[in-house]
């Protein structure tokens, strides 16, 4: 959902000029007989119309009213929660127009706040003008499935306004690849220029009817690329459950929700794990919501002999520095990312993109620790040509086990991990220990432990020796800084 300082502007200046009245705009016979000439003007209307709540009829959007909900309490019409201007006015000049007699109307919208959604369009006094009502968590597909199965209209009868154009919580993109021509507000339903542009968008658009049609914020249209169902995506494993059989696939712009795979979908006899690079196909699932499909998973060219695949895990400065130069010892999470993981596991660590901010508090702990300024500088700085971006060290992984508060603020914890115990995570990693790479390698990065092929020509001498799989390890070997 779009809520940008520039909406809100502009809303509070419409606030401040139609104070939410029953003497607003609407209420005038200028613009009521304006919005009665362009209406009349139609001949093609939509048998349905379909809302979304937050930010596109009501502002603001649900789950920022944290406090009321920590209260236990109810958020209350025109106080906490407002309609935008053009929003009620329109649908009640609608419902007296003839020439829309035999059209319907619905809210389709994701909130988890269901019960408030609910109670709120009581409030409002919008409940007795709707037709359909679907409010759930979940895929706007399944809404606007339910709404063509309830009321028996196909999706090219149907208009769509939405906040949210596209990426992870968007709407308007999914939607219209259904069919349903959908109309962009980023700003909500604030003047009547919405509607009349979609009204006359619509007319134009049913000659065609063209599936991935949007109307856009500033009054265009656009036209979404169909998937090609034989396109092929490229992207790495997020998350697996193996006891239900499914996981997720990271791909795309930082946007792009992942994708959902099922374990039926892999080739068959091939194991599967987070990091693993997968190329797949969209379809359609049962349920509505698109799912990965022909998947292949990517090997690594180890016949040529010169690439290595490798775990990877990313830090930010100045701990990817701590851990590189053999300080830091212990590296602790409160998620299960190293679980999976056994003791000699070797891993490729990256540099990330931003510095952590910590307030300098590792500076007091290393401190702690009789270190002086050009000591803790040193061991907070890459080497000349590493840094941000790179893959610039491989550890070996030890055990990983739960620590109590207590324990993570004891003043030798606290020194090994370069954090005080009650900024340090709850599972603890050993640190084995650490060697630079020959050479810094770019690296894109991404969240938990994911997977890149790598030149063997920059791994440390010795570190691949009792390790082909790179999987299991020995804590005996010479090379590289030991943290034991």
């Amino acid at each position: 959902m779009n809520y940008g300082l520039c909406s809100l502007a502009l809303f509070s200046t419409l606030l401040r000029a139609s104070a939410f009245s029953r003497s607003s705009v609407w209420r005038s016979s200028s613009a009521a007989s304006t919005y009665a000439s362009t209406s009349t003007s139609l001949n093609s209307v939509p048998s349905l119309i379909v809302f979304d709540l937050d930010n596109t009829l009501w502002t603001p959007e649900l789950y920022q009213l944290r406090k009321l909900a920590r209260n236990n309490q109810l958020p209350v019409a025109h106080k906490d929660v407002k309609l935008f201007p053009a929003a009620k006015e329109m649908i009640m000049e609608m419902k007296k127009d003839g020439k829309y007699a035999n059209t319907k109307f619905a809210v389709a919208s994701r909130t988890k706040s269901v019960d408030w959604a609910h109670d709120l369009l009581n409030q409002f006094e919008l409940k007795e003008w709707l037709d359909y009502v679907e409010i759930f968590p979940g895929d706007k597909k399944k809404h606007f499935n339910n709404l063509k199965r309830s009321s028996g209209i196909d999706f090219e009868e149907m208009l769509f306004f939405d906040d949210a154009r596209d990426g992870k919580y968007g709407n308007c993109e999914l939607v219209s690849a259904m069919g349903v021509l959908s109309v962009h507000c980023p700003n909500g339903i604030y003047e009547e220029s919405i509607w009349v542009n979609a009204m006359s968008q619509y007319k134009e658009w049913y000659a065609h009817k063209t599936p991935g049609t949007i109307v856009e914020w500033d009054g265009s249209v656009t036209t979404v690329k169909p998937t090609d169902p034989n396109e092929r995506f490229r992207g790495n494993v997020q998350f697996i459950n193996r006891e239900k059989r499914f996981g997720f696939i990271q791909y795309g712009g930082r946007g792009t929700k992942d994708m959902f795979f099922h374990f039926n979908d892999l080739p068959y006899g091939d194991d599967i794990n987070e990091g693993d690079e997968l190329s797949f196909t969209v379809v359609t699932a049962r349920n509505g919501k698109d799912a990965a499909a022909n998947i292949e998973i990517s090997k690594s060219d180890t016949d040529a002999g010169d690439l290595v695949n490798m775990h990877v895990f990313s830090m930010n400065l100045p701990f990817v520095a701590l851990l590189s130069n053999g300080y830091k010892t212990l590296e602790t999470r409160n998620g299960t990312m190293f679980v999976p993981y056994k003791a000699g596991t070797k891993m490729l660590l990256h540099a990330g993109q931003r510095i952590y901010p910590d307030g300098d508090r590792h500076i007091d702990v290393m401190k702690s620790g009789g270190l002086d300024d050009d000591e803790i500088k040193a061991l907070k700085s890459l080497p000349p040509g590493f840094g941000k971006g790179m893959a610039v060290a491989i550890v070996e992984l030890g055990e990983t086990f739960e620590t109590t508060l207590e324990e993570r603020c004891d003043p030798d914890f606290q020194r090994k991990v370069a954090a005080f115990g009650a900024d340090a995570g709850m599972r603890a990693t050993v640190i084995r220990r650490v060697e630079y790479l020959k050479r810094p390698v770019k690296v894109s990065g991404r969240g938990g432990v994911f997977k890149a092929n790598i030149d063997k020509s920059v791994i440390p001498d010795g570190w691949l020796d009792d390790d082909a799989d790179n999987d299991g390890g020995s804590s005996d070997k010479k090379t590289g800084k030991s943290n034991t």
